[in-house]
C-alpha cells in the first residue's frame, strides 16, 4: 500500500518546513487584494505562516509578507492574523 504524502510548506516567518494543514495561507489575489485565506484554495498567490505569534512578528519586522506576495499588506491583515492567533 503507497503512503499518501503531505504537502510540505515553508514558513514565512521562521523558515521551517511544516505541513499544509498546520499553517494559515495568505493570498494575493488576481485582482491585487490581500486576504486571509481560510480553507486554502483560493486562487492566487499564497504564502503561509505558523499558527505561532513569534513567525508572524518576524515576518511583519522583516516585511516578509511583502517580499513573498511582492505587493503591500495592509495592517488590517496582522491585525486579523493576530486576532487568529490569540
Amino acid at each position: 500500500m503507497k503512503q499518501k504524502k503531505v504537502p510540505l510548506r515553508v514558513c514565512v516567518g521562521c523558515q521551517q518546513q511544516k505541513s499544509k494543514k498546520e499553517m494559515i495561507r495568505i493570498v494575493r489575489t488576481p485582482e491585487g487584494n490581500v486576504e486571509i485565506d481560510k480553507i486554502g484554495k483560493k486562487p492566487g498567490r499564497g504564502v503561509y505562516i505558523c499558527q505561532n505569534a513569534d513567525c508572524l512578528e518576524k515576518a511583519y519586522k522583516e516585511h516578509r509578507l511583502e517580499r513573498s506576495l511582492k505587493c503591500k499588506v495592509s495592517n488590517e491583515i496582522y491585525e486579523g492574523l493576530r486576532k487568529e492567533l490569540s
